[in-house]
Formats: C-alpha cells, sequence, structure tokens
C-alpha cells in the first residue's frame, strides 16, 4: 500500500512522511477515525515506509521489502485485530490463528468494517474481541529480534476491542516498546480504549472524506457515471466504506423507497388511530425478518431522505440530489412535515435504531420503538 492510493487525508500523510525523514517516529500512535475515512490503509502505507526506508531505494532488498508488505507477508509487521471462536477454533482465539483470512479479508476491504470483518469469518452474530491471550502473542512476538534488522509494527485494528485484561497486560509494552518497535493502534471508539493506553500513544484524528474526494474515486476506480457518483458522495456521509456499499447496493432503492413510504404514510395517520398503530407493529415485524446489514442501509437510505425532504423544504434546490426510482414518492408533498423542530431529533433516533441494530438488538423493538417516536415527530410543528 503506498501513501499515493489512499483517498486525500493530505496532511496525515505529510506528517507521517516527515517523521520517518525526521527519524522521529512516535512508538505508540493512536488513528482515530472511521474505517471508510482510511485507518488501515493508512496504517499500512507507514508501515512499508518505514520499513523500507531500512533499504536503498531501486535496491533489490528494497523492492523486496515493498512488495512483502503490500502481500501482508513481511515477517516485521504483524497484525492484532478482534476474533472470536468458530467450528476451527474452538477456544483461546487470537490473531495468529487467523492469518490467512486476515490477509484475504485486508488485502480486498482496506476500507472494511468490524462487520466486515466477523461477516467474512462467518461469526458476525459474534463479538469480535482482543483478549488476553492475544495480549501473551502480542509480548511473546515483540520480545523477539527484527527478521530484517529495522524495525518492527505491529498493527492493532480495531483497538477499542481490547478487553480490561488485555489492555492492562500490555500496558507496559505501549509505555516502553522493545527498541525500533512501533505500535499503530487503529480505532472508530476512542472512548473505549484505556485512558492509560491512550495517554500514552500520539493521537492522529483523520477527518471524514470530502464528498469530491470519493466521487473522484468512484469515477477514476469504479467507472460510475458523474451524476452517480456525486449522488453516492454525498449519501455516504464522507466515509468511503460506505460509498462502496451504497454503490453495490444501489438497486435496493425502490424496495426501500416503497418500506419508506408505507412507514412515514402509516407513522403519520396513527396518531390517535388505533388500527395504524398495528399497522406499524406488522411494518416492524416486517423490516425485523430482513439481514441487520439491510437493515442499516435501510436506516441510511432514511436519513439521506429526511435530509433531502429537508434541503426542499428550506429551496436549498442546489444542493438536492433526490431521485426516486418511481413515482410512488414526491419529495416536494413529504417536504414540508420535515424541518428545524423535527430533523435532529428524527436523525438521532435514526442513529440510535443503526447503533442498536449494530450491536445485534432485537430489531422489532428497535424498529416498533423508533415507529413510535415518528407519528410524534412527523406531527411536530416548524
Amino acid at each position: 500500500m503506498l501513501f499515493s492510493n489512499i483517498l486525500g487525508q493530505t496532511h496525515i500523510k505529510n506528517h507521517l512522511l516527515k517523521s520517518i525523514e525526521n527519524g522521529r517516529i512516535p512508538h505508540a500512535q493512536l488513528f482515530v477515525g472511521k474505517a471508510g475515512s482510511g485507518l488501515l490503509p493508512m496504517a499500512l502505507a507507514y508501515a512499508q515506509a518505514i520499513l523500507a526506508s531500512n533499504h536503498t531505494t531501486g535496491t533489490k532488498a528494497h523492492e523486496s521489502c515493498v512488495t512483502k508488505v503490500a502481500n501482508l507477508a513481511h515477517p516485521d509487521l504483524h497484525f492484532v485485530f478482534p476474533v472470536n471462536t468458530n467450528q476451527r477454533v474452538k477456544k483461546h482465539p487470537f490473531s495468529a490463528l487467523f492469518m490467512e483470512q486476515w490477509r484475504a479479508f485486508a488485502l480486498e476491504n482496506t476500507y472494511g468494517t468490524l462487520y466486515d470483518w466477523l461477516a467474512y469469518l462467518g461469526i458476525e452474530k459474534k463479538q469480535g474481541n482482543i483478549n488476553v491471550d492475544e495480549a501473551k502473542q502480542m509480548l511473546k512476538t515483540l520480545s523477539l529480534k527484527a527478521y530484517e534488522g529495522g524495525h518492527k509494527i505491529m498493527i492493532i485494528w480495531m483497538a477499542d476491542r481490547m478487553n480490561i485484561a488485555c489492555a492492562n497486560k500490555i500496558l507496559k509494552l505501549v509505555e516502553e516498546p522493545p527498541q525500533k518497535t512501533v505500535l499503530l493502534l487503529l480505532t472508530e471508539h476512542q472512548e473505549h480504549i484505556l485512558g492509560t493506553i491512550q495517554s500514552r500513544c500520539q493521537k492522529l484524528q483523520f477527518p471524514l472524506l470530502p464528498e469530491n474526494v470519493i466521487s473522484s474515486q468512484l469515477i477514476e476506480d469504479k467507472h460510475v457515471e458523474s451524476k452517480k457518483a456525486k449522488k453516492i458522495s454525498s449519501m455516504s456521509n464522507g466515509d468511503y466504506h460506505q460509498a462502496l456499499n451504497l454503490l453495490s447496493n444501489l438497486g435496493d432503492g425502490t424496495v426501500f423507497e416503497n418500506w419508506f413510504v408505507d412507514w412515514v404514510r402509516t407513522a403519520f395517520k396513527a396518531k390517535g388511530n388505533k388500527s395504524s398503530i398495528n399497522a406499524l407493529i406488522s411494518w416492524s415485524e416486517e423490516i425485523a425478518t430482513q439481514g441487520r446489514e439491510t437493515q442499516k442501509k435501510f436506516l441510511g437510505y432514511c436519513q439521506e431522505t429526511f435530509r433531502q425532504a429537508m434541503l426542499k423544504n428550506y429551496t436549498a434546490d442546489s444542493l438536492l440530489l433526490f431521485d426516486a426510482p418511481n413515482t410512488n414518492f414526491s419529495i416536494e408533498k413529504f417536504a414540508p412535515f420535515v424541518h428545524q423542530n423535527n430533523i435532529f431529533e428524527i436523525s438521532e433516533a435514526l442513529e440510535t435504531a443503526s447503533y442498536h441494530i449494530e450491536r445485534n438488538g432485537n430489531a422489532k423493538i428497535i424498529f416498533t420503538d423508533l415507529s413510535i417516536k415518528l407519528t410524534r415527530l412527523l406531527h411536530a410543528k416548524p
């Protein structure tokens, strides 16, 4: 992975390159941001630049080093990531037991999420963890000398999944690692990492990607038509992983629109109408039968549709990208019901529902609760 292959984040690239040039590489760094903002690609590019700096550019040794890192097979590049038991690993799981799968996944999905990884392993209904067995392996691995005599690098992906026992066991390692050892902790949820570990790391905050960066990448790399790329980049909220999901699931638009139209119409009629409440419960039961990823994507579709309705209501037509797959739904007629007095609560309710779906909550209860909230919010006065 080269820095030139990473989307955006120019100031972070320059900062990391400068640290190598000046020979001032922090021993422990915390990369904070969405997976879709480029945490893993940046860590891989940084690791490649550090390891390759031990060799003269253009030599066979340099080319070999770059190739090995590109294949995630360099002997001085180590990975730690959340795992759990499966049919092959019955107990005491740790990263080294899943390295073959990890290489295949990471090479294919550098902007992938934790859910993608667990789904790749076929254990998406379990929680991925970095436990104390992992800590023992980390200490053992980093106690060995560097194979090529330079730096040793350990990338801890989704470091917030470390449990307390693991975090406490590696605290000394983070504070005083062996010479020429670099620890890169990647996280979407900094608040879940032990404070004593955070305080010993240099933190880099990854901002969300600009829309033009995402749309350009979709056009150049995925050969997406310009208008479609612009729409996807707007809906992705600065998250390239989300953009790729939207690209591969645009066929869901008509289905999502039908669900959305049924939902908001029934919710609007439900105030003081018992039969409509029953209809909302039935709607929730239907959505609950869908897969968790479909439910999350639908909630994202709802979030964007409400946002577009608000833009229409306040005549910000230059920002409007809404394009209904069929004529069953009119954004013009819906727009007056979305305004400054309910959009924030609606957005928060949708985000909360998505959060609980991602954590394997009861979908029927989540969507029923969301529907009842919507019946009140749609009737809020502008």
